[in-house]
């Protein structure tokens, strides 16, 4: 049945972590990649990384005019970690007045077990057979 609580009382847990579901991919997608400056040459623009955990450190305040100059403070750091990134192809696009548009993707020549592993569900049933006709 329904039951009421006779008090109020603050809600248990933060509305930030909703919904409580699985997440549909585990590796994280890059939201927002960083204005594009035409003149500079062709570079890796973003990484991924993951949130693993916080803690804290001890550093001087470097901050003339503070009343914390030259002091040390404790401060909140976030660990990141960042696994080796491997790239196996790149994406080529193509201004259209639409915006831009994905014209070509080129794949590297060689493409290790472990990538082609992550394209099956179950690889040692597989035949194996991803990237072999791409040349």
């Amino acid at each position: 049945g329904e039951t009421f609580r006779k008090f109020s009382a603050p809600r248990h847990g933060s509305l930030g972590f909703l919904p409580k579901k699985r997440s549909r991919r585990h590796r994280g997608k890059v939201k927002a990649f960083p204005k594009d400056d035409p003149k500079k040459p062709v570079h890796l623009t973003a990484f991924l990384s993951y949130k693993a955990g916080m803690t804290h450190v001890v550093r001087e305040v470097d901050r003339p005019g503070s009343k914390l100059n030259k002091k040390e403070t404790v401060e909140a750091v976030t660990i990141l970690e960042t696994p080796p990134m491997v790239i196996v192809g790149v994406v080529g696009y193509i201004e259209t007045p639409k915006g831009l548009r994905a014209l070509k993707t080129v794949f590297a020549q060689h493409l290790s077990e472990e990538c082609r592993r992550r394209y099956y569900k179950n690889w040692y049933r597989s035949k194996k057979k991803a990237f072999t006709k791409y040349s």
